[in-house]
Formats: C-alpha cells, sequence, structure tokens
C-alpha cells in the first residue's frame, strides 16, 4: 500500500479545509468535521518527511474504539466513521489545552525530572524516582494548544489566572480527565498493558462539554507491557514499550530533537517498516483483534465514495 501523505478531497457541501500535523480536516455546511487520518508521522511537533504505511488506518480505528467505549464519561464528538481512515463528527470549539495524565515518571516528565526539577507543570513530584517508576497517583499537567509550533507545559493556576478555561469548565475537565484515564488504564490491563500516560483534548457546544480528536492511540499514548514490568524496573532495565516514544529516541540518537538548524536523519525502508510494524502491534495488543490491512490500490478513491456516502445521509 502507497501511504496517504496527503489528500485534497472536494465533498459535497464543503465550507473549509484545514491540514493539521497529521489529520486533513474538512468542514461540511459548517455543521460537520470530517476527519482524514493521514499516514503522516509528527515528533517533537515537526511532521517527518516520509509517512508511515497503515498508520492513519490504525489511529482511527483506535480512537473509535476507545471513544465508543468511553461515552458513558463523557459525550464525544464523533458522529460516524465511515472508512477506516475517516471520522466525521460535531464542530466542538476546542478548549485552548490539552489536558495531560500521567500514572508514571516517564518521557517528558521524566526528562524534566533527570534535569534536576521537581515539579511539572506545577504539580510537585517527590525524591527518589528513577524512570518509569508508577507515581503516589496520576497527575495532571496540561499543555497549552500551540495553533503552530510547539505546546508549552502550563500549570493549573496559570490556566486559571489567565482566563484560558473558567474555574468551572477546568473542574469539569479534570474530572473527566481522571475518570477517562482510569478506564482507558482498565482496558489496558485486559489486554497485558500499562496506560502509562496520555492526553485529552475537549471542547464545547453551547455549555455542552465534549470529548475531541482521538484517544489512547499511538500517538497521544504511551503503554508498557505489564509483564515483567516490575522485574524490569527493579534491574534498572527499560521498560517494553508500545508508543511513539521510540520514534522521539531514534530521533534524540540520530541529533534531532526539533530545534532549529537540526535536520531530520534520513528514514529509511527499514526504519518506515519498522515503525509501521510496531503500530500495527499496539493496535492488536491494545484491541484485542487481528488487524486487517487495508491495501485497496486506490485508497483515495475509496475514502472518497465512502465519505460522501456517509455525507449524503447525514445532510439528507
Amino acid at each position: 500500500m502507497t501511504a496517504i501523505k496527503e489528500t485534497n478531497f472536494s465533498f459535497p457541501k464543503q465550507t473549509s479545509f484545514y491540514k493539521g500535523k497529521v489529520r486533513d480536516v474538512y468542514t461540511i455546511n459548517n455543521q460537520f468535521m470530517t476527519m482524514v487520518v493521514t499516514d503522516r508521522i509528527s515528533a517533537f511537533d515537526v511532521v517527518l518527511p516520509e509517512a508511515i504505511p497503515f498508520k492513519g488506518q490504525v489511529l482511527n480505528q483506535i480512537a473509535a474504539k476507545f471513544l465508543a467505549a468511553t461515552k458513558d464519561i463523557v459525550p464525544n464528538w464523533v458522529i460516524d466513521v465511515p472508512d477506516e481512515m475517516v471520522t466525521i463528527g460535531r464542530i466542538c470549539e476546542p478548549f485552548k489545552v490539552e489536558m495531560v495524565v500521567r500514572g508514571y515518571l516517564a518521557g517528558h516528565a521524566w526528562r524534566e525530572y533527570s534535569a534536576g526539577r521537581r515539579s511539572v507543570c506545577g504539580v510537585a513530584l517527590p525524591e527518589g524516582l528513577k524512570e518509569n517508576d508508577k507515581l503516589p497517583k496520576p497527575i495532571i499537567t496540561p499543555t497549552t494548544k500551540a495553533a503552530v509550533g510547539h505546546d508549552e507545559d502550563i500549570s493549573r493556576e496559570d490556566i486559571l489566572a489567565k482566563g484560558i478555561v473558567s474555574i468551572t469548565d477546568y473542574t469539569l475537565l479534570e474530572k473527566y480527565t481522571y475518570a477517562l484515564y482510569e478506564r482507558g488504564t482498565e482496558m489496558a490491563a485486559e489486554r497485558g498493558l500499562i496506560l502509562v500516560d496520555t492526553k485529552y483534548e475537549f471542547g464545547k457546544v453551547g455549555d455542552d462539554i465534549y470529548l475531541i480528536d482521538e484517544i489512547h492511540t499511538p500517538d497521544s499514548s504511551r503503554y508498557f507491557y505489564a509483564e515483567g514490568y516490575a522485574a524490569r524496573q527493579d534491574a534498572n532495565e527499560a521498560q517494553k514499550q508500545l508508543s511513539k516514544e521510540f520514534v522521539r529516541k531514534w530521533l534524540i540518537e540520530n541529533g534531532f530533537q526539533g530545534k532549529d538548524g537540526q535536520v531530520v536523519p534520513v528514514m529509511t525502508k527499514d526504519i518506515i517498516d519498522s515503525i509501521s510494524d510496531r503500530y500495527i502491534e499496539l493496535y492488536e495488543q491494545i484491541t484485542g483483534d487481528k488487524f486487517v490491512k487495508n491495501d485497496a490500490a486506490d485508497v483515495l478513491n475509496r475514502i472518497e465514495s465512502n465519505v460522501v456516502s456517509a455525507l449524503s445521509q447525514l445532510l439528507a
């Protein structure tokens, strides 16, 4: 299958188009959002030059599964999933923060901690922790939602002081975030995984809050294998994980962290294939389903046909 790096559809009653880091978003009749999850991949807020086969299908199908499994906690934006790579949903006004929740000291939080800082986003961390240790309790470490460039850490206090989110809404966002993380943790445990950290995005329609975007995918989450976790921690060994962190580590090892002047290392076919395999591995591990590669010869025509059919019913 040829990886889908970009799309250029013209759907019925299309009113606008937005190209995100990995998603192409089409607004329909100013009523619905049609999100095509491409095979683009980003790291350090930079879109890498090569796309990853089947990545979009993996992300969209995992997100669909978890959004359906959490709608009893908080309503979400999804109306229909007409294609393996597409979700159609309601248009929400997004909050300008991402709710990052962490149960373990890994990734960005560990990099901050190992640099000597003992708080992340205003949340104090105890002394004596090592990489990938379980935290005393899950913590929320929000980031600003940047239109371009890097998202930035921000504290709860600053969010409220700057009026980015009202106290009433933010209290609800925290409640939903902890409940979603608890559900995600339970579902991961059933599949032999640990949900290490993840992020949620929310929006509003009128006075109602909705969960938006994707959840519990390898782009938005980090998973460890539960089997052997304790033994690896005791032996100070790296954890076996399923997340995009291995892509970030490969980039760091090759001199790239998204900083000015740095050049993305060459992504060989072996690297691209290995990333694709890891995404499929996570899909099968977290869902318990066999991944079916939808490698139709003309994926773009398939997507267009499925979306037009779905929209004809929504717009009828």
